[in-house]
């Protein structure tokens, strides 16, 4: 088991921390949904109607590009609403149960790819180049399986698992007939995964140390031409229980906390529950609007009370919407409750540890790149941050190749867009860079 430091990058120490591992049950959920843009990759094609009878594990729609990949619902009732948008664009296929419990049965003796295929397990994957679902004829030089979550907040993935965690031996055994490589797992030193048969790394440091591109950059960059995938190790318990029971499993423990959650807790559900099934009583009542978000404050979507659990499906974060539009002086206070994670507020002095209560408050406008270094200190990866992104903007194909896009996603620049004294929307040129790249090369 090798150990991997990572010195560059940030931890953000935020208020609304789960202090009681206990898991709780949710409450009933009226609805539930599947959000296509959960799918990088995927252009939906349904193969349900409104009105249909859906079971467990039947598909609701498959790759309009590659009818092999197929989402499936996670729970048995109606098919109530294909929700659209602009151009007829799918936004959301939403299922009302029906508490029959009506589920697909797979038959394990099937060929490994073809089970994940069939079964809705395959679009939970990711491939790099360009951080998206990958295609049916795909073979990977590699797999890596990501075993924490580093963002602020975020879930143990170990107590996520729960009992599961014996079906990862079984997943590896899997995944290791997909690849002509090696399976990895990289592990955080509070939690070990041991005897999975994957070779195990063990990676120290802040945030994003649990990013999978992160751990794939310090383990095997991908070159040019070269096809790895990740996953984390919540799916690949999955994949293990699939092939040991020949039933999916869709439910999901789920971490429901920040500064805006009044009680924080885990809490066990299903896959796309509706939020206020999870939020339900626990919303901090301090007079000021929450915003809700479907994930990390990093990568998640924001959401209203009325919307669903996003892929992976794993995370709630709820923070304030901007307490004060108008401070006095600005940036120039000298109040020590101003947050920065440079020494340029008193705050500072009062430790990075500290617990902060953030709110959505962009604090600045947008303005030019300095090419400060700023990107490079937050990112634990070879390359150059800043001029790749400026080579996205540029749509510069040759520079974008050689400064390391083949190795990177929109999540990987989450806290450089966090700490950018620029406020460009990084994530967003990230995730359309590397959108034209694969128009134009594949």
């Amino acid at each position: 088991m090798a150990l991997i430091k990572l010195k560059k990058g940030f931890d953000i120490n935020l208020k609304g921390k789960i202090s009681d591992e206990k898991v709780i049950d949710a409450s009933s959920s009226e609805t539930y949904a599947i959000v296509p843009d959960d799918f990088t990759g995927v252009i939906p094609r349904m193969e349900k109607k409104e009105g249909e009878k859906v079971a467990a594990g039947e598909p609701l729609y498959h790759d309009k590009n590659d009818e092999k990949v197929k989402v499936t619902s996670p729970v048995s009732g109606t098919l109530k609403q294909v929700v659209r948008g602009d151009r007829r664009k799918i936004l959301a296929v939403i299922i009302e149960p029906d508490n029959e419990g009506r589920a697909v049965a797979f038959d394990t003796r099937e060929n490994p790819k073809a089970l994940l295929l069939e079964s809705g397990l395959w679009p939970m994957l990711r491939q790099r180049p360009y951080d998206i679902v990958p295609t049916s004829n795909a073979r990977p030089r590699d797999i890596f399986i990501t075993a924490f979550d580093s963002a602020p907040l975020a879930p143990s993935l170990k107590l996520v698992l729960g009992d599961d965690e014996k079906y990862l031996n079984k997943a590896v055994e899997v995944l290791s007939t997909m690849t002509d490589g090696k399976v990895y797992l990289g592990c955080s030193p509070t939690e070990q995964f041991t005897d999975t048969g994957a070779v195990t790394n063990t990676f120290s440091g802040p945030h994003p140390a649990g990013n999978a591109g992160v751990q794939v950059a310090n383990i095997k960059p991908v070159n040019k031409g070269e096809v790895v995938w990740t996953l984390d190790v919540v799916t690949a318990a999955r994949i293990g229980k699939l092939f040991e029971t020949g039933k999916m499993d869709y439910s999901t423990v789920v971490a429901v906390n920040g500064p805006g959650v009044a009680s924080p807790a885990y809490i066990k559900t299903t896959m796309g529950c509706t939020l206020h099934s999870l939020l339900d009583s626990r919303l901090c009542d301090n007079g000021k609007e929450p915003r809700i978000i479907s994930g990390n404050v990093f990568t998640g979507v924001k959401e209203s009370i009325e919307g669903y659990l996003h892929a992976p499906y794993r995370h709630v974060t709820v923070i304030n919407e901007i307490n004060k539009k108008d401070e006095f002086m600005g940036w120039a206070s000298l109040s020590p409750k101003k947050y920065s994670i440079y020494r340029v507020f008193t705050s500072w002095l009062m430790g990075r540890h500290k617990e902060v209560d953030l709110d959505a408050k962009l604090n600045g406008g947008e303005r030019a790149i300095v090419l400060s270094g700023e990107y490079d200190r937050m990112l634990p990866m070879d390359i150059y941050a800043e001029f790749l992104i400026k080579a996205i903007i540029a749509f510069d194909i040759d520079k974008m190749e050689q400064l390391g896009i083949y190795e990177v996603a929109p999540e990987d620049f989450a806290l450089a867009e966090f700490a950018d004294t620029s406020k460009l929307e990084l994530q967003r040129i990230v995730r359309e860079g590397l959108d034209k790249m694969r128009a134009e090369m594949c």
